[in-house]
């Protein structure tokens, strides 16, 4: 059992290098959950929202669509590991734009829906506050 589990991981990373950054990244594969645990608050997954996060992906960190399931596996795989908390704690550390773009992003995808449920918004919040954001440091264009 472990040895497949060993075999499947050492294909998607020989296979596609976007796996592999975010695999070597802790900091990126904590956005990452952070911003499909926004996407799952609301206990449904929209397409406008998948489509946000492919837009996301793509634009800021470089994951082009043809890699985003092989990501999407890998973040399934280990993505228990590392819970909101512990993915919060991680960006504590980061330079303040940083931040400030995780906080956009999470806004993003909050209202990529076009509703904004009690749970994105919690979310959304306590993120925020813990990310030392401030409301009007995100865009207009994106909260």
């Amino acid at each position: 059992m472990a040895q497949g589990l060993i075999s499947k991981l050492m294909s998607l990373f020989d296979g596609n290098r976007s796996v592999a950054r975010v695999a070597e990244d802790p900091v990126l594969t904590a956005e990452l959950l952070l911003l499909f645990r926004m996407i799952l608050a609301d206990g449904e997954v929209s397409e406008a929202e998948l489509a946000t996060l492919r837009r996301i992906c793509r634009e800021s960190f470089g994951i082009e669509e043809a890699s985003m399931d092989d990501v999407v596996d890998y973040l399934r795989t280990y993505g228990y590991e590392t819970d909101t908390a512990q993915s919060l704690a991680m960006f504590r550390r980061l330079d303040h734009d940083r931040k400030q773009m995780l906080a956009q992003h999470l806004a993003e995808m909050a209202k990529a829906d076009h509703q904004l449920a009690r749970q994105e918004v919690q979310l959304l919040a306590r993120a925020m506050k813990l990310l030392d954001i401030r409301p009007d440091e995100i865009s207009p264009k994106s909260a």
